[in-house]
């Protein structure tokens, strides 16, 4: 039986084993590589996604999103749209409403994406709902992640440039892990509701941990 907490110490996480993506990753720069892709995941039974955002360090600054991550649980592309902007391929796959789709506060991506362009939401389940029913309260992915499998996902370079020329490699690890995660917690939180196979352990105090 699993244990899980409705909220998680935060100091705990830096202990953890590490996790990260143990797939393939492909870099999307054109039009083409995007419709390309997109026929091929909407083909897969179950999709991640996650966003990313140049951050600003001067008041009154904001970027534009500048990629969106798209993951199987072995292959994940992503799609830098400050090269190719919101293509008609991925308004296509973000309008899809046969795919399973899954995201963490999808509701911040999707309104970063529509300042890209139009499109009308397709079918998406966002993660923080299916853990609430749960009782779980701290609604980080970090912490989630924690929770439910004892393992850190790395933050280090959540503000790192994601509009540099060539994206490095712990960006691309970075990137496509949180997409990647959001199949794990959905797939686990899923197995969980179905079996009943775990105790929820409430605590006031995340120190009580």
């Amino acid at each position: 039986m699993k244990t899980i907490y409705n909220k998680y110490d935060k100091q705990l996480i830096p202990s953890l084993p590490r996790a990260t993506f143990p797939g393939r990753i492909y870099v999307v720069l054109s039009k083409t590589e995007a419709d390309r892709a997109v026929d091929f995941l909407l083909q897969q039974p179950i999709l991640g996604f996650d966003t990313e955002t140049r951050p600003s360090f001067k008041r009154g600054k904001m970027y534009k999103v500048s990629l969106l991550q798209v993951a199987t649980p072995d292959i994940c592309f992503l799609f830098r749209l400050n090269h190719t902007g919101l293509t008609p391929g991925l308004v296509k796959l973000l309008e899809d409403k046969n795919v399973l789709k899954v995201g963490l506060s999808w509701h911040d991506d999707v309104n970063s994406l529509h300042h890209l362009g139009d499109f009308k939401l397709g079918t998406f389940v966002d993660i923080q709902q299916q853990a609430k029913e749960f009782g779980i309260e701290d609604m980080s992915l970090q912490k989630l992640f924690a929770n439910l499998f004892g393992k850190r996902i790395s933050k280090t370079d959540q503000l790192s440039n994601w509009e540099r020329d060539v994206l490095n490699d712990k960006q691309k690890i970075y990137a496509a892990t949180d997409a990647w995660a959001c199949i794990q917690l959905y797939c686990e939180l899923e197995r969980l509701k179905q079996t009943g196979d775990y105790e929820l352990i409430e605590v006031e105090d995340q120190k009580e941990l």
